[in-house]
């Protein structure tokens, strides 16, 4: 065994290739492209967006008092 596949056939680097290929799902990709891109306009997200609750941990409340963060 060589350290490259340089002994390999056309036919068997052709099917290598295309196992890649399916593996790296690359018809999907290339449908993905095609289609336009997302709109960035404000009119088309929410105005009101409401935040996420940050829920603080006791543990990460005890290393922020040594630290002297001081979450409260």
């Amino acid at each position: 065994m060589t350290a490259y596949d340089d002994l390999a056939t056309p036919a068997q680097m052709r099917e290598d290739c295309r196992a890649a290929g399916r593996h790296l799902r690359l018809e999907r990709a290339a449908e993905r492209v095609s289609h336009p891109a997302p709109s960035i306009l404000f009119e088309d997200f929410p105005r009101e967006v409401p935040k996420r609750e940050i829920a603080i941990s006791a543990a990460a409340q005890r290393i922020a008092n040594a630290l002297e963060l001081h979450l409260d």
